[in-house]
């Protein structure tokens, strides 16, 4: 649209995202793209915001754990507060994928075992059907 200002489409294809989404957003008042009637046009600010709102999502974090994030960059104390916080929220949200990575490897390992049981005994069946041929 402008250099300061971006379309849905452009936001879209800037971010890979879809018009849904970006409506999604705005509605969960993550985004505040500028209205023009039904336009919207969307600042560099919302595209920053945009790119932290996709990286938490990524990571697992609940949209109000990125619109807490996202608030506190207002607070004026040279940012501190903000990267504090998103430090903590990192290193909960990551002690919890590592439990979910070990729970996971688990039931993979289990789940090897018994496959390796199940061919066993399906080649013991066919042995034993072969037999009585």
């Amino acid at each position: 649209m402008t250099e300061n200002t971006k379309t849905i489409r452009e936001m879209c294809d800037d971010h890979n995202v879809t018009p849904r989404t970006l409506r999604f957003y705005e509605a969960k008042e993550l985004l505040f793209p500028i209205r023009e009637g039904q336009r919207r046009l969307f600042t560099k600010r919302d595209g920053a915001r945009l790119k932290l709102i996709l990286l938490g999502k990524r990571f697992g974090f609940s949209l109000e754990e990125i619109r807490q994030l996202l608030d506190l960059y207002h607070v004026d104390d040279d940012r501190q507060t903000q990267l504090a916080r998103a430090y903590a929220v990192a290193n909960d949200r990551l002690a919890d994928m590592e439990r979910q990575r070990d729970t996971l490897s688990e039931a993979i390992e289990d789940l090897k075992h018994q496959m390796r049981w199940g061919e066993k005994m399906i080649a013991s069946t066919k042995k034993n059907s072969g037999m009585t041929h």
